[in-house]
């Protein structure tokens, strides 16, 4: 998993730009948020971010060329230290807007996996 952030200006509050590359399978089932209203993903970083700062993903999943331009907004955040050894990060809720696109292909590719009682990055 790699992850990269550009600011961009925006009134009332930070809107960022964050590419997020999901190599494999596993990685994938640890980031993915499902029990969030439209999906959602954790994404590790160390960059700052608050609840409710807006974020436009540009996600690439797989072998996949092609990113997949999700807006949407931080509705968790690990910080460092947390309980558990925890990893550092923020999870990013997909915005209506994205009409379930990104949430349906990422549970296309976790088919049968998502009953899974594993532990991921949030949960």
């Amino acid at each position: 998993m790699t992850a990269s952030t550009t600011s961009a200006g925006s009134l009332g509050g930070q809107q960022r730009i964050l590419s997020f590359a999901i190599k494999d399978k596993s990685a994938l089932y640890m980031s993915f948020m499902p029990y969030i209203k439209n999906g959602g993903l954790f994404i590790p970083t160390t960059k700052n971010y608050q609840l409710g700062d807006e974020i436009f993903l540009l996600l690439q999943l797989m072998e996949e060329t092609d990113r997949i331009p999700v807006a949407g907004k931080v509705v968790w955040v690990t910080p460092a230290g947390a309980e558990g050894n925890r990893s550092i990060g923020v999870g990013v809720q997909f915005s209506e807007q994205d009409k379930g696109g990104a949430r349906r292909k990422i549970e296309a590719y976790l088919a049968g996996a998502l009953t899974s009682d594993r532990p991921t990055h949030t949960m």
